[in-house]
């Protein structure tokens, strides 16, 4: 079996959302390395991709989590 590489940045997103579901800007406010929100939605949307983090909306709201 392959072992997934993470950036370091990646890896930060995935350590905030390790005991919750949150959004974007809740993720921002934890990992202090991150500072453009923008750079986050790439983060995110690369996650996805990998297929190792979900989206769903509640409330309006978008929230993230690791699968």
């Amino acid at each position: 079996m392959n072992k997934l590489k993470l950036t370091a940045d990646q890896q930060l997103v995935l350590n905030a959302l390790r005991t919750d579901h949150l959004t974007s800007f809740q993720i921002l406010e934890k990992v202090d390395n991150i500072s453009l929100i923008l750079v986050l939605y790439n983060i995110i949307d690369e996650l996805k991709c990998i297929g190792i983090l979900k989206t769903y909306s509640k409330e309006n709201k978008k929230y993230h989590y690791t699968c």
